[in-house]
């Protein structure tokens, strides 16, 4: 798989321009924890679900596209 997620996540957050405070606040974690987020090969679906909405993205868009791909 092709995919990393991780990257994918840390473009969306960029471009919404939200600051890693507020976005783990919003995830429940702890800020320290969104640098290694952004360096995940793979994420568990239930925090890519809250990280979705929380982005207002849908994440797992790029594993559907992936599928289709294959």
């Amino acid at each position: 798989m092709s995919i990393h997620i991780g990257k994918i996540i840390k473009k969306e957050f960029l471009k919404r321009g939200c600051t890693k405070s507020w976005f783990a606040l919003q995830i429940n974690c702890d800020r320290t924890n969104i640098n290694k987020i952004f360096e995940r090969q793979s994420i568990d679906t239930d925090l890519l679900l809250k990280i979705s909405k929380v982005l207002e993205v849908d994440l797992f868009q790029f594993y559907q596209e992936e599928i289709n791909c294959e």
